[in-house]
């Protein structure tokens, strides 16, 4: 799992505004919101059925009240090794639940809480617009105390073996991966596919995964592709020669074809089935590798 960086990509533009990396998607996925709310389907869109799984809604308890959530595990035998599903800024979509079910064929404890849920239903709103700034108003600390408190429901559960604990997540979802991987040093492992590690800070999101690369004791496997218009390469080779810097064994691969979203097969126009396939394939081994298994 090695990795070439050789390309500078640019910032995207909105008329009379710069964005920044953190909130590009306005312009790069704002149809992609539309049609992820309006749950229409691609026709590359994977669905995975639950036999031989247990699967479905659940409760998780966290300060103040409970966040909805939706979890998957094989059926029998248990405990399991719990893989944290971190969602992208669609919220607990159906794709979201796709990723769980598909972890639990592999046999995993999977569960992905919704971290936007305090504030709206994200799978309910189509403009783009309305979506960022509910994401962008989560605070960092709120997210890894989310995710506390979805391992703690996963162990409380008696299924969920938390001494197995990995995590993995999508886009902005692929951010909090990184930024969890820095909060708690029990976990083993972690993938990130195509999560920003620069940007604009802000009073809720004060620091970037760059800057806490020394906190960073996690193996983390980091998805990305070359042709990423909100994440330059430069932030990944930046990323990659820091953690090695620590001694960090995280390792990097960059899919030359690929954009931002490469895995999420309910956007037509991101979807890169080769890219999306390998990833999965080198997740799923570098979980093992690291006792996440």
């Amino acid at each position: 799992m090695k990795l070439d960086l050789d390309q500078d990509i640019q910032g995207i533009l909105e008329p009379e505004r710069a964005f920044d990396r953190r909130d590009f998607l306005t312009t790069a996925l704002g149809a992609s919101a539309a049609l992820a709310a309006a749950g229409t389907a691609s026709a590359q869109q994977i669905v995975t059925d639950t036999a031989g799984l247990t699967a479905g809604d659940v409760k998780i308890p966290v300060a103040g009240g409970t966040l909805p959530g939706y979890f998957a595990m094989p059926a029998t035998g248990g405990p399991f090794a719990v893989i944290l599903v971190a969602p992208e800024v669609f919220g607990l979509n159906p794709y979201m639940k796709d990723i769980c079910r598909r972890l639990a064929k592999a046999g995993y404890y999977a569960i992905s809480p919704d971290v936007y849920a305090r504030k709206a239903d994200l799978t309910k709103i189509t403009s783009f617009a309305e979506i960022m700034p509910i994401v962008n108003s989560k605070a960092d600390t709120e997210m890894m105390a989310d995710f506390d408190a979805t391992a703690a429901f996963a162990k409380a559960s008696g299924k969920g073996d938390v001494g197995r604990l990995g995590m993995t997540g999508f886009c902005r979802g692929g951010r909090s991966t990184w930024m969890y991987a820095a909060h708690n040093p029990s976990l083993r492992a972690a993938v990130a596919w195509y999560g920003p590690m620069a940007g604009k800070t802000s009073d809720v999101m004060p620091k970037n995964p760059l800057d806490l690369v020394n906190m960073i004791k996690v193996p983390v496997l980091g998805l990305y592709g070359a042709k990423d218009e909100g994440i330059p390469l430069a932030d990944v080779d930046k990323m990659r020669e820091a953690l090695k810097g620590t001694g960090n064994k995280s390792e990097f691969v960059v899919y030359a074809e690929a954009g931002h979203g490469f895995n999420a097969d309910f956007r037509p126009d991101n979807y890169r089935r080769q890219d999306a396939e390998d990833g999965w394939k080198r997740m799923l081994a570098w979980f093992k590798l690291w006792g996440v298994a």
